[in-house]
């Protein structure tokens, strides 16, 4: 049977780790990666290495025998989710079309200092600039 990756698309703070902790599927997600590897919620430098290791992740899970992964991700972006085109999955994508104005309101009450917040902000921001909604005649697989 295909496998299919379940891809979360949306601002951060839009509900997609609430819902992706209530489905029965693992959860691969990068801000728990960046965690486990450095510690802090984001350095620029690091990121390479943590989407290498959300790659190996969804892999590993497939080859464990699990017919669904979520990748609890934000996804904002065609080339973001176009990342995850493989012969070896299919994607299927929640949206969680939540307004800046409410995740940065959800930011203020949940960053962990300062600093975090602005850059929770600041996030939320440049990817609502940017945010491509799912097309998914467009987005199909090969």
């Amino acid at each position: 049977t295909m496998k299919t990756l379940i891809m979360t698309v949306g601002l951060p703070q839009s509900g997609k780790s609430t819902w992706a902790q209530k489905q029965s599927h693992p959860i691969v997600n990068p801000d728990s990666i960046r965690l486990a590897l450095h510690g802090k919620p984001f350095i620029g430098l690091a990121e390479p290495f943590v989407w290498a290791i959300a790659k190996v992740m969804v892999r590993s899970l497939f080859l464990a025998g699990h017919s669904a992964v979520i990748l609890d991700a934000t996804n904002t972006t065609r080339k973001r989710r176009d990342e995850w085109k493989s012969r070896d999955w299919v994607r299927t994508f929640v949206e969680f079309p939540e307004t800046p104005e409410v995740c940065k309101e959800r930011a203020k009450k949940t960053a962990i200092n300062p600093e975090h917040e602005s850059g929770l902000v600041g996030a939320i921001e440049r990817m609502a600039d940017q945010f491509e909604e799912v097309d998914v005649d467009a987005e199909g697989e090969e």
